[in-house]
């Protein structure tokens, strides 16, 4: 990611930028395949949850970071600028995981070593809970990139919309934790993650009454959304140990494969009805889905044989 931001930062053409943004792209799913993974390893059988949830909250921090210091910069210094702060915080994220990072010791049995494989159980329950996660992060990014659209709509203005509908990502930073240690405290994920999802569907089917509109972000970002490492906890009941390295490139490949087209999905029922309650609709069938293959998750999870989720 370092690499790639450097040589956009240095970029004379499109051809060479291009080359430089698929770099970091690699870069990106590369590392958010082994982010999860090595949580995982850590936390698995302790407070996983909101270990996840510190993990995947660090992302729109970062985001809302970078959406504030990146413009300051390019307008104030030049664009390039922001490319190389951004490859110098990759560069020292690099650093320290070289530096601090120490591979916990999950496996003593030379037999349960890493392994590129996954069993038929392990896989189906990757891909369920890939489904779980990709339909909840469709739903978030739909209510992202349309939600403004709902609210200018009923009157507000574009910067007024945009910074209420912000709010449930700023939120989202403490509600995820806490989120997180309450489903670890008292071991109900899948209680916790219904009613996070009831919230969060209600929230986007009540939107267009935009007098609510500050209400319903801060409750969306509250509930609606906090779930997340509730969600991705799954992962480490899905595969054994020794296969989250290749299970993990699994569950994001299918995410990513879900997660790509929604947005366009989401903007065709807008162009197509010109009304922005559609996207809302769809976000809301994406939360819906969520409970649903959650539900599907722990059914196959009873009725398959049980996994070894041992380290030893």
């Amino acid at each position: 990611m370092a690499l790639g931001g450097t040589l956009a930062a240095f970029a004379i053409n499109f051809g060479m930028f291009a080359i430089a943004r698929m770099i970091c792209g690699i870069g990106f799913v590369v590392t958010t395949i082994y982010f999860a993974k090595m949580v995982s390893d850590w936390f698995t059988g302790k407070e996983l949850a909101t270990a996840m949830a510190l993990l995947i909250t660090s992302w729109p921090f970062g985001i809302a970071i970078g959406q504030i210091g990146h413009v300051w910069l390019a307008h104030t210094y030049d664009w390039r600028i922001a490319f190389i702060v951004a490859s110098i915080y990759c560069g020292l994220g690099a650093i320290g995981v070289y530096t601090v990072y120490r591979i916990p010791k999950i496996s003593t049995n030379p037999a349960k070593q890493n392994q590129w494989k996954l069993s038929k159980n392990e896989l189906t329950l990757t891909l369920l809970a890939s489904l779980v996660w990709a339909l909840f992060n469709a739903g978030y990014i739909i209510f992202l990139s349309f939600a403004t659209h709902v609210l200018t709509d009923g009157g507000y203005g574009l910067a007024e919309a945009a910074a209420t509908i912000s709010l449930a990502s700023w939120v989202f930073l403490f509600s995820g934790i806490v989120c997180g240690q309450i489903s670890d405290r008292t071991n109900k994920p899948d209680l916790i993650l219904y009613f996070c999802l009831a919230v969060g569907i209600g929230s986007l089917l009540i939107l267009p009454m935009t007098e609510y509109a500050l209400g319903l972000s801060l409750a969306f970002g509250l509930f609606g959304i906090a779930p997340a490492g509730v969600i991705m906890a799954l992962t480490s009941q899905a595969m054994a140990p020794h296969h989250r390295a290749f299970g993990m490139g699994i569950f994001f490949s299918s995410y990513f494969l879900i997660v790509a087209p929604a947005p366009g999905i989401a903007g065709w029922l807008f162009d197509a009805n010109a009304n922005s309650y559609w996207p809302m609709l769809f976000a809301a069938l994406m939360f819906l889905l969520t409970g649903i293959f959650n539900a599907a998750f722990r059914f196959a999870q009873r009725r398959l044989p049980p996994l070894d989720l041992s380290s030893n």
